[in-house]
């Protein structure tokens, strides 16, 4: 069975550490564990993963054509930015959902667009580490709608 890459763009790195009135308490290993424990609890597998650059975060969604079963991936500032991320992740064609921790609709304007979003199956945001729990449940729902669970 091929994981599902659960890929997190940058800053992520800080969770726990930055802005924890936006982005809560739990650290990027705390959401790696809760992703862990959901993927279990679903018959799934994951690979998780955190950068700070571009170019490796779009590498890892072409590496995930072949070697993944879908796509999770927080963009980070990325989301917003990046024309690249949003050409990789249409071409590889595989399910995927974009999740952010905090609700970006009532933030900044600028983190309003989304290059992800037009690309993605769904999107989940604003419900902290709980998005990707909830992220999982939708992508392993599309997995096995489409046969490839």
């Amino acid at each position: 069975m091929k994981p599902i890459y659960i890929l997190n763009g940058p800053n992520l790195n800080l969770l726990g550490l930055r802005e924890p009135n936006v982005y809560g308490q739990e650290t990027i290993t705390d959401l790696e564990a809760r992703c862990l424990a959901k993927a279990k609890a679903l018959g799934q597998q994951i690979d998780f993963r955190q950068t700070n650059t571009e170019g490796e975060l779009i590498d890892w969604v072409h590496e995930a054509q072949s070697k993944a079963c879908g796509i999770i991936i927080n963009g980070a500032a990325y989301t917003h930015t990046s024309v690249a991320l949003h050409d990789a992740l249409k071409a590889v064609n595989i399910p995927t959902v974009e999740v952010h921790l905090s609700n970006v609709y009532a933030r900044e304007p600028f983190r309003h667009h989304s290059y992800i979003s037009p690309v993605a199956h769904g999107v989940i945001c604003g419900f902290g580490g709980q998005s990707y729990e909830l992220a999982l449940d939708g992508i392993a729902r599309i997995l096995k709608s489409t046969g490839k669970a």
